[in-house]
């Protein structure tokens, strides 16, 4: 920081990270992997993955041998034999240690055990569900791989999950309470449900409410925000300001990022680790696919036995849709013949000074409304455009025209975005009508000026397109390389001072700034899901489990979860699932939840072993907050 912002040391998030030998050779490979992925930039939008054949017959082949050699070398060496039987040892104790109960301790039930064996121990897992049938597979313990690989995968794996929870905390995600438990239990002691961060997310408005009023904000602080070299300092007033003191709040350095991004990095590209990830997620998809063949009828009787609940009344949430493509074809062709017949003569956009009707814009584009179908409009993503970012971004533009773009799918032109607030309210009607759909559009704030989230915020307002069944969603795109090329902005720095600090400033001082406040507050779908079940072959339990982890995932409030999932919706397996709220069954909840406790043994297992000491040889330590 350049001035006196030199003299302020604030507080670290983290310990000051220390680099390592073994640091500076992640370091190495991942600036190989970056700079492989930047010369990739330039072909991808030429070039999708269907073009060239991905498998070589010879590569493949002389891959095998390798791998052959590698096991013949291995069945020769003592050392990798006692590691061997070592971890023989290890998996045959841990079948009986690897499912925790809620309290973190470890109860005495096997996720992998049959219900014989559970019968003959006397052991019963930590919770109830009709009986089925569980799928064991003895003597696995590293999936096809040599155990050299597998001990390398398994600490590159648990390295990565301890970068992903220190990051998740940091942004008050909340993370996997059964992984974070496997991950404390060899190295921390026990795991503390007040550990776990929970977000904080504005419920929507009662009964009577009105979600548009602007006098319950909350007093203003008076701090004072700027950003310096993309970061944000806050002060407590502007003589703090002007002498350089800012508030000493700890933050997440940027070498520590650096670092822990070069090991995400290296893991990529690290040949052990996909390897042993690509075996291990085969394994797992047969694995379901025999759970399924064994059991579908148990899950079916299950779901029959519950009242008033089937697919169709269980909540769920499109979790990833554009604010412009919330509609559907037929919709958005509807609507644009609609304002066409009874608009035609209204100004809709201005064009080197000169002002242009609805119906000149059509003609200045050569086409008639009433001629438009769902082919010519060509709005829907089809098999080209996976992978081609170049003909998805199109399909934005009905009939390829930018200028329909601007004028029906856009918040920010001549009309204020008037009719793509008409067409989001009426999308928002049919989800309240059906009551049990809700959905978190997308809209973009750019970076090119501070003024954008204010336009969005008056927009929103202006039109009141609030409803209860939609909680929006802002993104970023990646486009600052056009931004820069055009000259539109100076630095990328600028760039995130206009997407970030108006953000601050709505916060810190909400009665200045209440239309952004406001807006703050608040982020087809049966015919996708309908669709899914077609082309995948979904049975009826698998739909209702992937409407229940959307509304896991969404942006919905604590409470509105607990309504739509049950009270205990955070506990881990069949504890956690309500079937009468989500039509899940319990035996489908409880492989999911033995599953994952064995995947996370095995890696607990790998780095446990009597020949590597304790877990702390991942490299990792616990979170520090």
């Amino acid at each position: 920081m350049a001035g006196t912002l030199m003299e302020v040391e604030m507080p670290r998030q983290f310990p000051k990270a220390a680099q390592s030998e073994e640091d500076e050779h992640v370091r190495i490979i991942a600036e190989k992997v970056f700079a492989s992925v930047l010369r990739e930039e330039d072909t991808k939008d030429v070039l999708s993955l269907f073009d060239i054949a991905e498998d070589c017959p010879i590569g493949k082949q002389e891959a095998k041998e390798r791998e052959l050699l590698r096991e013949i070398a291995e069945q020769q060496s003592e050392m990798s034999a006692r590691r061997k039987k070592n971890l023989r040892l290890i998996r045959s104790h841990s079948l009986s240690l690897q499912i925790p109960v809620i309290d973190g301790a470890f109860s005495l039930a096997s996720p992998s055990m049959t219900s014989q064996i559970s019968i003959q121990s006397g052991i019963q897992p930590p919770y109830e569900v009709p009986e089925f049938q569980r799928v064991t597979i003895s003597g696995d313990y590293c999936a096809g791989v040599t155990v050299e690989d597998y001990e390398h995968a398994a600490r590159g794996l648990m390295k990565a999950l301890f970068i992903r929870e220190k990051y998740m905390q940091l942004a008050y995600q909340t993370f996997p309470r059964i992984t974070a438990q496997y991950m404390r239990s060899f190295h921390s002691g026990d795991w503390q449900e007040d550990g776990n961060v929970m977000p904080d997310v504005h419920s929507a408005p009662g009964d009577g409410q009105d979600p548009y009023d602007l006098s319950d904000a909350p007093e203003d602080l008076d701090y004072v925000a700027m950003m310096k070299e993309g970061v944000i300092f806050v002060y407590e007033n502007k003589e703090r300001l002007e002498q350089g003191e800012p508030k000493g709040l700890p933050y997440p350095d940027l070498e520590t990022f650096t670092l822990d991004l070069s090991h995400i990095l290296a893991l990529i590209a690290d040949g052990p680790m996909k390897t042993y990830c690509h075996r291990r997620l085969n394994f797992l998809a047969s694995k379901f696919n025999l759970h399924e063949m064994l059991n579908e009828m148990a899950e079916l009787r299950e779901l029959k036995g519950v009242p008033h609940r089937d697919f169709y009344n269980v909540r769920k949430v499109d979790t990833h849709i554009h604010a412009a493509a919330c509609m559907s074809q037929k919709h958005l062709l509807r609507f644009i013949q609609q304002t066409n017949k009874e608009e035609a003569e209204r100004v809709v956009l201005e064009r080197d000074g000169q002002l242009l009707t609805l119906r000149q814009l059509f003609a200045m584009l050569h086409m008639d409304p009433y001629d438009l179908t769902i082919d010519s409009l060509d709005v829907h993503a089809d098999r080209q455009t996976f992978h081609r970012f170049d003909k998805f971004n199109s399909k934005y533009n009905p009939v390829g025209a930018s200028e329909l773009r601007d004028l029906y799918l856009k918040t920010d032109n001549y009309i204020q975005g008037e009719y793509f607030a008409r067409i989001i309210k009426e999308v928002s009607r049919d989800l309240e009508e059906s009551k049990y759909h809700y959905t978190e559009p997308r809209l973009s704030i750019y970076g090119r000026s501070p003024d954008e989230w204010l336009s969005l915020s008056r927009w929103f307002i202006k039109h009141r397109v609030y409803s209860p069944n939609i909680r929006w969603m802002i993104q970023v795109p990646r486009i600052y390389d056009i931004f820069q090329t055009k000259k539109i902005l100076p630095s990328f720095g600028k760039m995130l001072e206009n997407i970030f600090l108006p953000l601050f400033e709505a916060t810190i001082n909400p009665k200045q700034n209440p239309e952004l406040h406001l807006f703050l507050k608040y982020e087809a779908l049966m015919e996708e899901y309908a669709i899914a079940a077609q082309v995948w072959k979904l049975t009826t339990c698998d739909l209702c489990e992937i409407a229940r982890n959307s509304v896991l995932q969404s942006g919905l409030s604590h409470q509105e979860k607990q309504c739509f999932l049950g009270m205990n919706y955070l506990k881990d397996g069949p504890e956690g699932n309500d079937i009468r709220k989500t039509n899940v069954a319990q035996i489908r909840m409880a492989f999911r939840y033995e599953t994952l406790s064995n995947e996370l043994s095995f890696l607990v297992d790998a780095v446990k072993t009597p020949e590597r000491g304790e877990l702390a040889a991942v490299g990792c330590s616990p979170t520090v907050t």
